[in-house]
C-alpha cells in the first residue's frame, strides 16, 4: 500500500488536510495508509450504513468504501482551511476507491492461483503421462490416481464405452479392493455412470441414489460422475465416465466437477488416440498379412517354364493383396497337357482359401481322371462342403490338350471368356457345358474340337474385360481378341504383356474391383 500512502501525504500537502484508510482485521480495525495527524482507527465503527460519519468535534470525517473487503476512509483534521471535509472527501473517495480495488484483484488472483497449484499441476502431470503413453489402460490409471489424491477421493474408476456390448467397461479403478467389476450396460437406468454416459451430463448425488448393482462396488458417500467426451468438428461423441466417491465428509464442489470435466477432455482425446494408433497398428498388420498371403497365393501358381509340350503365358493381377483368380497346367500321359482357369465367386481371404483348395486338389485329380468332366467333377466333390458353408461357386475352365491326335478337350463350367483361334480367322468361343462349380450337384462333362497345330487357346477371366476407363468404358472381350489376333504369330508371353499394357493404357490407372487373369497356349 506504498502508493496509498503517496497519494495521502500528496493530498496533505496539497490540500493541509490529514486523510487515513482503516481496514477491519481479526480485532477491531487497523490502518494501511495515512498522512498528516490523521488519527488512529476507533475500536469500532456503526455496522450496516455507508453514511459519512464525523467525530464529535467535527474534525474529521469517515466513510465506507465500497468494495468486498470491509475498508474507510477517515479525512481530517485539516490545517487552516476551510473547504468543508465533504468537498475533500468527495475528491479524494474515487481515487482510494480504485486503489483498494486493484489491490483486492490483485489478492484474489493470488489467493486463486494458491488455491488452484495442484489443479494446474495436475494438469501438467496429466500432459506428460499423456505424452508418453498410448495404453488406454496404463494412462487411465496413472490419471486416475493423480485424480484422485487432488480431490481426496478414495474411490475412483475410468469406464469406457465398448460398442459391441453397449457396456461401459472399467478400465482403470482405484480403491474397490478384491471385489470384481462388472461392465455397466448404457441402458440401465438405474445407473448414474450410463445416465451420464447417455445424456453426456455431469452430475454429483449421494450413494443412496444408486440403485445399479453393477455400479454399487464404484460408490460410497457422494459420487461425482463425469461423462468423457471426444469433441470433433460437428460436436462431442461420448467415450466414456469418470466416477469419484468416497471423499469422507467433504462433498463435491462445482469447482471440483470443472476440475474433472477439463481432465476428462484429456483422456477423451488420450482415448481416441490411442483407438487411432490401435487401428493403424491393426491396419498395418492385416496389410503385412495380406502381402504374405499374396506372395504365397503367387508361389501357388505354376511356372510356365515346366511345360514341354505347349507355348504358355499366364499373368494375375489380383484386385486386392489376395484374389480369387488362378489357373493351373498339369503335364499328363501319352504327352498331353492340361490347362485350367477359374474364378471364384468374390476376392479376398475367403476366394483365396478356395482357391488354394482348387490348387491343391486339382493337381491330385488331374493325374487321376484324364477326362475333363470327370476330373471336375471329382474336384467338385472333394470342395463341396466349403462351397457350401462359404456360399461361393467356381467358374472353371479345364482343357486337355493332346498334340499328338490334335484333340483338344475341355469342360466349361460357366466360364465365360474362353476361345480357340486355329488359324486367322476369327476366335471360336467354347461354349459352356455345365453350370459353375457349387451352382448345380450333377457330374460335369466334357466335349472335343479339332486342335490344329499352331492354334491358340485364349483363356480370360471377367476381370480384364469387364475392366473401366475414366469414362466408364468397358475394355471388352474383342479387344483381348483383336490384339491376340493381330500378334498370333509372336511368342505367347509377348501377346500376354501387349493385351495387358493395352489395358493399363485404357484404364489410365483406375484401381480395379475384380481380379484380371490371362492365359494364353499354342498348341
Amino acid at each position: 500500500m506504498r502508493d496509498l500512502e503517496a497519494v495521502l501525504v500528496g493530498f496533505h500537502e496539497v490540500t493541509g488536510c490529514s486523510a487515513a484508510v482503516w481496514a477491519a482485521a481479526t480485532s477491531g480495525l487497523e490502518t494501511i495508509a495515512r498522512s498528516g495527524s490523521a488519527p488512529e482507527p476507533p475500536a469500532e465503527l456503526p455496522e450496516g450504513t455507508d453514511q459519512p460519519v464525523r467525530t464529535h468535534d467535527g474534525s474529521t470525517l469517515t466513510i465506507r468504501i465500497a468494495s468486498s473487503r470491509r475498508v474507510w476512509l477517515c479525512v481530517g483534521p485539516c490545517e487552516e482551511s476551510r473547504t468543508p471535509l465533504e468537498a475533500h472527501a468527495r475528491l479524494l473517495l474515487p481515487i482510494v476507491s480504485q486503489f483498494i480495488r486493484a489491490s483486492l484483484e490483485v489478492e484474489h488472483a493470488a489467493e486463486e492461483l494458491a488455491e488452484r497449484y495442484e489443479e494446474i499441476n495436475l494438469l501438467y502431470t496429466i500432459s506428460e503421462i499423456l505424452g508418453r503413453t498410448t495404453s488406454v489402460e496404463e494412462a487411465a490409471l496413472a490419471i486416475l490416481t493423480e485424480l484422485s489424491q487432488t480431490v481426496g477421493a478414495r474411490r475412483a474408476s475410468i469406464l469406457v464405452h465398448e460398442k459391441d456390448s453397449n457396456t461401459l467397461r472399467p478400465v482403470a479403478t482405484i480403491g474397490s479392493g478384491d471385489v470384481p467389476l462388472s461392465p455397466i450396460p448404457v441402458t440401465d437406468l438405474g445407473s448414474v455412470s450410463a445416465r451420464v454416459f447417455r445424456t453426456r451430463h455431469a452430475t454429483m448425488v449421494d450413494a443412496e441414489e444408486v440403485t445399479s448393482e453393477a455400479e454399487a462396488p464404484y460408490v460410497r458417500g457422494a459420487l461425482l460422475s463425469v461423462p468423457i467426451l471426444w469433441t470433433r468438428p460437428g460436436g462431442s461423441h461420448p467415450l466414456g465416465v469418470v466416477n469419484l466417491s468416497d471423499r469422507g465428509a467433504h462433498s463435491f464442489t462445482a469447482g471440483d466437477q470443472k476440475l474433472v470435466t477439463a481432465i476428462a477432455t484429456q483422456i477423451g482425446t488420450a482415448i481416441q488416440n490411442a483407438r487411432l494408433v490401435r487401428a493403424s497398428m491393426e491396419q498395418q498388420r492385416l496389410q503385412q498379412e495380406m502381402n504374405l498371403a499374396n506372395d504365397l497365393q503367387m508361389k501357388l501358381l505354376p511356372s510356365t517354364a515346366n511345360v514341354k509340350d505347349v507355348e504358355v503365358a499366364a499373368r494375375v493381377v489380383p484386385a486386392e493383396s489376395v484374389g480369387g483368380d488362378f489357373y493351373n497346367l498339369f503335364r499328363l500321359g501319352n504327352a498331353a497337357t492340361g490347362v485350367m482357369v477359374g474364378d471364384v465367386s468374390s476376392h479376398g481371404y475367403r476366394a483365396a482359401l478356395i482357391m488354394a483348395l482348387v490348387m491343391s486338389a486339382s493337381a491330385i485329380q488331374a493325374q487321376i481322371h484324364p477326362d475333363p468332366g470327370a476330373m471336375l467333377g471329382a474336384l467338385l466333390s472333394s470342395l463341396k462342403d466349403e462351397l457350401t458353408s462359404t456360399e461361393m461357386h467356381i467358374a472353371l475352365f479345364y482343357a486337355v490338350v493332346n498334340r499328338k491326335k490334335a484333340v483338344l478337350t475341355f469342360c466349361n463350367a460357366g466360364h465365360p471368356h474362353a476361345f480357340l483361334m486355329t488359324d486367322d480367322t476369327k476366335p471360336e468361343r467354347l461354349m459352356a457345358t455345365d453350370p459353375p462349380l457349387g451352382l448345380a450337384e450333377d457330374t460335369p462333362h466334357a466335349t472335343s474340337t479339332p486342335l490344329p497345330e499352331g492354334s491358340l487357346l485364349i483363356l480370360f477371366t471377367d476381370g480384364i474385360s469387364d475392366a473401366r476407363n475414366a469414362k466408364s468404358e468397358r475394355f471388352g472381350e474383342q479387344r483381348v481378341l483383336d490384339i491376340v489376333k493381330r500378334n498370333r504369330r509372336e511368342a505367347v508371353e509377348v501377346t500376354v504383356q501387349k493385351v495387358l499394357e493395352s489395358l493399363q493404357r485404357f484404364t489410365g490407372g483406375i484401381a480395379q474391383r475384380d481380379d484380371q487373369t490371362l492365359v494364353l497356349l499354342r498348341a
